[in-house]
């Protein structure tokens, strides 16, 4: 007999279309099986063999995020099939900044009402993330707040875990003094920033929002999926000596390039060099908000920067553009602990 409570449903709670939405997810999550996967939908939690033949010490390397306020866009917009994408990026790039391999992901969301379409929307760009990064999306968790949170209200967060081989496990202790700084450009906002963002828009209600600066729909800018780095950035650490890797998330340059930095050296960047893309001019005109303010509050067109011997910053280029990936010099490591120069 299945699982059925009209009291429960009357409380809110309708767990049949729970049901349903497991059914509308299982195609997506169907693109994103690799070997390893021991265990469909439906358990009490998700089977990964681990293969670690060629390991001499395999260390498993977890992360977990969500998307921030930016979910607001997506429900703003009635759009909810790239917000997935987001939520994985936002946990594989950071594990790849310790040369991590993606094996598996699970989402988890929190919903006002549950509703299968929508809930199935949500999962298939989970799933796009999943198939792009390289690893495989075996579970989750749908959970219907009534009363809690609004009907249409939604939050999505994830967690991944990846597995490196001790040795080649990213050390910033191996950066120096001259080594190049190798920028990974971004596709816009990526995750952060949104509550200001909101703030300088005044998004609310405003539905389609033309902006000629942009040359198209703020809001289609705005909500524009996280880059994700993990294929190309393990290529180039199976070809390049990668000293380490960051990730531009919250926090801009000042935060998170020192994270990739012994103590004693700083990045000393040019400010020319930096490709700000169109929509952080916007965010800093319209908000009147300050340079430093903006360079600590977003990734200001670098989604991620690669730190490697300078004579190999050329190198490093040209693999990652043969992985569909541009890249630029930003800057150099420096003797200094302001952590970051911009100039």
């Amino acid at each position: 007999m299945k699982s059925f409570s009209d009291s429960y449903k009357a409380a809110g709670v309708d767990v049949t279309a729970g049901y349903k939405a497991v059914e509308l997810m299982k195609e997506h999550t169907r693109r994103t099986m690799i070997p390893g996967v021991l265990s469909g939908l439906g358990g009490f939690g998700g089977l990964f063999g681990l293969d670690v033949s060629g390991m001499r010490q395999p260390v498993l390397v977890s992360g977990t995020d969500g998307v921030g306020t930016k979910i607001r866009l997506a429900q703003l917009m009635g759009k909810h099939d790239t917000i997935g994408i987001d939520c994985v990026a936002m946990c594989v790039n950071d594990i790849v900044c310790a040369g991590a391999k993606p094996l598996f992901f699970l989402d988890y969301i929190a919903c006002g009402k549950n509703v299968p379409e929508k809930i199935a929307s949500i999962v298939s760009g989970v799933a796009e993330g999943c198939v792009r990064s390289g690893c495989a999306l075996i579970g989750g968790e749908t959970a219907e707040h009534p009363g809690v949170m609004p009907d249409e209200d939604y939050d999505l967060a994830g967690f991944t875990v990846g597995v490196v081989d001790k040795e080649k496990i990213l050390d910033q202790s191996n950066v120096q003094a001259g080594d190049a700084i190798i920028a990974l450009p971004s596709s816009g906002i990526h995750s952060n920033g949104f509550s200001l963002i909101r703030k300088v828009f005044d998004l609310e209600g405003k539905g389609d929002f033309y902006s000629a600066e942009l040359g198209g729909n703020l809001f289609e800018t705005l909500l524009t999926p996280t880059n994700l780095y993990v294929k190309p950035v393990l290529h180039l650490m199976d070809r390049v000596p990668v000293h380490s890797v960051c990730h531009i998330t919250g926090g801009g340059f000042y935060e998170n390039i020192p994270r990739a930095l012994p103590q004693g050296l700083s990045a000393s960047i040019e400010k020319k060099n930096v490709r700000v893309l169109p929509i952080f001019d916007l965010i800093a005109k319209e908000g009147n908000v300050p340079e430093h303010d903006m360079f600590n509050t977003y990734n200001m067109g670098v989604g991620m920067c690669c730190i490697l011997p300078s004579d190999k910053a050329d190198e490093s280029i040209r693999v990652l553009k043969e992985m569909g990936q541009d890249a630029y010099v930003l800057g150099e490591v420096v003797k200094s602990d302001e952590g970051v120069i911009l100039w």
